[in-house]
């Protein structure tokens, strides 16, 4: 769950919606060969992290000839059944690393990393019996609880007008990467040329989740800062175990990333 900038450090662990399936049984979760990186704290705010350059949230469209539906179909259809990612999942994860990387070499983004925030957030979209379409929306909108301040759960009024969470009382977690809708504005961004920053499609929330993540972390091949960037996405360590045991799975068992003609 993706958290307004000035709400980083001052809140507790926050609520998240927890995927429906589990990594499958061969996952590394818990085995000798995963190691856990070390505990630390958050970036301290008064200090910046590494620049990086991003794609620009509230950006031109991309073209056409770029959008993640037109790329990387072979790569995901080939292991689409066997990481049970939706293949259009797939590709906006995959896409969205190569996007970034093209622009921002130094971040180290990798697709297996917002994978595992796809799991643990709304099993890639499928929270709550719902499928993505081939434009990567999902047939019913993925919305969270209520942030009204109930036991385990942060206290953030509405601030969309219940434009993107239908909540006109309490702000909402909505679409498949649980984005605040304070934040989506924020980071916001059109990854798939359709014209719309729709928080609902995987295409426009991977990409715009890899952004905030570079953003935070700037390198997050730095084990440390890699950490408190996954920290800021949603402040509890058992959240932040259980993206990297995914993740550690996904990149274990996949193909190399390639772009396809």
């Amino acid at each position: 769950m993706l958290l307004p900038r000035r709400l980083w450090l001052l809140l507790a662990p926050v609520v998240t919606l927890v995927a429906s399936c589990a990594p499958p049984v061969s996952s590394s979760r818990g085995s000798a060969e995963f190691t856990p990186p070390p505990a630390v704290a958050p970036p301290d705010p008064g200090v910046a992290p590494p620049m990086v350059e991003l794609l620009a949230p509230g950006g031109p469209p991309i073209p056409p000839s770029a959008r993640p539906q037109r790329q990387l179909a072979g790569w995901a259809e080939s292991m689409a059944d066997e990481l049970n990612i939706p293949r259009a999942a797939l590709q906006a994860y995959g896409y969205a690393q190569q996007a970034i990387e093209a622009k921002s070499p130094t971040c180290g983004l990798s697709w297996s990393l917002l994978a595992g925030i796809g799991a643990v957030e709304s099993s890639h979209g499928r929270f709550g019996g719902a499928r993505l379409d081939e434009t990567g929306r999902p047939s019913k909108p993925i919305i969270g609880l209520p942030l009204d301040g109930s036991s385990g759960v942060k206290r953030i009024p509405d601030t969309d007008g219940g434009e993107f969470d239908g909540d006109t009382v309490w702000d909402r977690a909505v679409g498949p990467l649980q984005f605040i809708p304070s934040t989506w504005r924020d980071w916001a961004i059109d990854a798939d040329g359709d014209g719309v920053q729709d928080p609902q499609d995987i295409d426009d929330a991977a990409l715009a989740a890899g952004n905030y993540l570079c953003s935070v972390g700037g390198d997050l091949n730095d084990p440390q800062r890699f950490w408190a960037a996954l920290l800021t996405y949603n402040a509890s360590r058992s959240y932040g175990q259980e993206v990297l045991d995914y993740a550690d799975y996904y990149g274990k068992t996949s193909h190399a990333l390639q772009a396809e003609g």
